[in-house]
């Protein structure tokens, strides 16, 4: 079984588990938008040029990228979408699409 599709899985295990039921549509797309808060929190004052809260000096990158997935993971599941299909198909369009510009761009050299 492919990694994309075990997360899938696993995370439907877990809402059924211990978070009773999925929240709504747009309630988890609220949630989202508040996990991307938090990794913007992050980014701007860690790797930016914000200078670092104190509080902020404590929190995990890889925490706060894990709670973007799990809400990015909680939608793909109960609008159905198979992220797994479409991650191939996207990483597909990107490799034909993308490779020569990438390549050819001055500024990445």
């Amino acid at each position: 079984m492919k990694a994309i599709m075990q997360l899938q899985q696993q995370v439907d295990e877990w809402i059924k588990q211990h978070g009773v039921r999925y929240f709504n549509e747009l309630t988890n797309m609220a949630i989202l938008t508040e996990e991307v808060g938090e990794v913007a929190r992050i980014m701007a004052r860690r790797y930016g040029e914000q200078s670092e809260k104190e509080s902020d000096k404590g929190k995990d990158l890889g925490e706060e990228l894990a709670d973007v997935l799990f809400v990015l993971t909680a939608i793909a599941n109960q609008t159905g979408t198979d992220l797994q299909a479409a991650w191939e198909k996207k990483m597909k369009k990107r490799t034909e699409r993308d490779h020569q510009r990438h390549q050819n761009n001055y500024k990445l050299k």
